[in-house]
C-alpha cells in the first residue's frame, strides 16, 4: 500500500501555499488554512526530514537531529508585524554543530551545509585552522565548488591576524554556511534524490569542518 504522505509534490504545494500566504499574511487566514498547511507542507516536510535524516545517519555513522522550523515569526523586535514566514525551512544537524539545510520560498529553492555560528571555542579553532595551510585548502575547495557564501560577519580581520592576511575573508567569518541554489527542477523531479546529491556534494566541506573543529 502506498504511503499517503509523500514529499514528491512538496515544492509545488509549498510555493502555491506560500504565495497565497504572502497575500493574506494574518492569523485568521492561516487558521482557516491550517489543515491545508499540515497536509501539504508540514507532513510531507516531516517525511522528507525523516527520510534524509536516516540517510545522513548512515553516511555520518552518527545521530542526526531533524528540525522543521515553525511558520510563526517572532515579531517582538521587528517593524514588520506580519505573523508568518513566507518560506519553508528545515535542518538536519549533528551534535558537533555541523548541519544541512533546505529552504523553499516563492523565489528560491536552496540547500546548504556548514555551521551557522561557532561557539567561543569553535571560533578560536576556526581561526587557527583557516590562518594556516588548512585555510588555503578550504579556500580552494570553496572556489572550485562555486557555492554561494553569505558576506562575512566582521568588517575587519580580527587581531592578532594582519589586515592583509591571504585568508582574511575566512577569518572575518563567525560561521560558515555554503549554499547551492536553483534546485527547483531537481526538487520537483525527486526531492529525496535532489537532497542526497546536493548533500553528497557538500561532503568535502563537512569533512573539513569535522577535522578542523
Amino acid at each position: 500500500m502506498a504511503d499517503p504522505v509523500d514529499p514528491k509534490d512538496l515544492l509545488t504545494d509549498a510555493r502555491r501555499f506560500l504565495a497565497e500566504l504572502a497575500e493574506n499574511n494574518d492569523r485568521a487566514w492561516f487558521q482557516q488554512n491550517k489543515g491545508r498547511y499540515d497536509s501539504t507542507l508540514k507532513r510531507p516536510a516531516e517525511r522528507l526530514l525523516a527520510d534524509i535524516g536516516g540517510w545522513l545517519e548512515k553516511q555520518q555513522d552518527a545521530p542526526v537531529r531533524a528540525k522543521l522550523f515553525r511558520p510563526h515569526r517572532d515579531v517582538r523586535f521587528s517593524e514588520d508585524k506580519t505573523p508568518y514566514h513566507t518560506h519553508l525551512h528545515m535542518m538536519w544537524s549533528l551534535q558537533d554543530g555541523r548541519g544541512w539545510m533546505l529552504g523553499i520560498a516563492r523565489d528560491y529553492a536552496s540547500a546548504g551545509a556548514g555551521i551557522m555560528g561557532f561557539d567561543a571555542d569553535g571560533l578560536e579553532r576556526w581561526r587557527e585552522a583557516v590562518a594556516g595551510a588548512d585555510g588555503e585548502a578550504l579556500d580552494a575547495l570553496l572556489q572550485e565548488a562555486g557555492w554561494r557564501l553569505p558576506e562575512p560577519e566582521l568588517k575587519r580581520v580580527p587581531p592578532p591576524y594582519p589586515a592583509d592576511h591571504p585568508q582574511g575573508a575566512l577569518l572575518r567569518r563567525k560561521g560558515l554556511l555554503a549554499w547551492q541554489d536553483n534546485l527547483d527542477a531537481a526538487l520537483e523531479h525527486d526531492p529525496r534524490a535532489a537532497l542526497q546529491d546536493s548533500f553528497a556534494a557538500f561532503s568535502p566541506l563537512m569533512a573539513w569542518l569535522g577535522r578542523a573543529l
